[in-house]
């Protein structure tokens, strides 16, 4: 008799004290529900400070299926993934939100679409319930925008829900880049990838856990970790800026030698110098933000920190705390 496949399902939780305990029960009914596979349900507390490592442990005591990992403080949402992807076990890995708004019941098409010979079977976002103006447009943007500027192209409108086969996690495990941005890194390794349409849903209960200051962070992570677009960018406007300034030199000089008048007019020289600074400080900041990612680098320091006692297995992307 074959052993049954394994599926490890992946839930990075950040305070999510008041629909953990939700979440927990809907996966446990809709991964028994599937019949022919072995599950695991590795849930990250990403160093909450509610008692949502609390629940989860009790349910961890309850449930066989349940596993708990804890980082010793907030690390981010894509380090909590990343240890996840670390201690997972499954021949094949699923990521999901713990607020529900993809709908676990997707699961089983995931894996229907991997038994089919999908190496990478992601979900898109045909439709975003309970979600504010700005945000649909801010994600649309960012989506196109960083397609754009990417050298490997993106899905749009895709999060981190997603099935990966054990070969794709391998592969996005031995990556060891410090700026985590999964979905990138999953278009980057390649293999054989679709998509599963789907509408999702408003959160179960409590409080988006991405501001405006961390939405704008993971964009550029996003930008940054695979274009050097905005560095050739600054070129250009040190060109466009040169060409300028020799424009109006010539226009100054025509203006001396063939009339009788000097160029004057203190409102341009002033505007065409806070337009030269601002391409500056510009491309410098461009330029720092790169600098910034090799410096972390080459701190060489952990993806992130396991509690004592807390750790599935070890590896050589996270420490264990004394």
């Amino acid at each position: 008799m074959n052993m049954k496949k394994k599926i490890s399902v992946i839930v990075p939780c950040f305070n999510e004290s008041e629909v953990i305990d939700f979440t927990v029960k809907e996966l446990i009914s809709v991964t028994n529900a599937i019949p022919d596979y072995r599950f695991e349900l590795i849930f990250v507390n990403d160093g909450s400070s509610d008692d949502t490592e609390q629940q989860l442990l009790a349910h961890s005591r309850r449930y066989h299926q349940v596993r708990v990992l804890s980082l010793s403080r907030n690390f981010g949402h894509q380090q909590a993934v990343s240890a996840g992807l670390d201690a997972s076990t499954g021949d094949a890995v699923v990521l999901i939100d713990a607020d529900l708004q993809d709908p676990p019941k997707l699961i089983e098409q995931m894996i229907a679409k991997w038994e089919d010979g999908y190496d990478v079977v992601y979900g898109t976002r045909d439709h975003r319930e309970g979600e504010s103006a700005f945000k649909l447009a801010s994600a649309k943007l960012f989506y196109r925008m960083l397609n754009r500027l990417s050298e490997v192209p993106i899905p749009l409108d895709t999060g981190d829900f997603r099935l990966m086969d054990r070969q794709v996690v391998d592969q996005l495990t031995a990556m060891p880049e410090k700026a985590r941005f999964i979905r990138g890194m999953v278009s980057w390794i390649g293999f054989n990838q679709t998509s599963i349409l789907y509408q999702r849903s408003p959160r179960f209960a409590g409080e988006s856990k991405y501001p405006l200051s961390k939405m704008l962070k993971f964009a550029l992570d996003g930008i940054l970790s695979f274009s050097v677009k905005p560095l050739k960018l600054s070129i250009m406007m040190g060109f466009l800026c040169s060409g300028v300034a020799f424009a109006m030199l010539m226009y100054s000089i025509y203006i001396r030698l063939m009339t009788d008048h000097w160029v004057s007019g203190w409102t341009s020289l002033f505007v065409a110098i806070l337009f030269i600074g601002g391409v500056q400080l510009i491309s410098i900041g461009i330029l720092g933000e790169y600098i910034a990612r090799i410096y972390n680098e080459a701190k060489g320091r952990p993806l992130y920190v396991l509690k004592k006692g807390r750790a599935l297995e070890s590896t050589k992307k996270h420490a264990v705390a004394k």
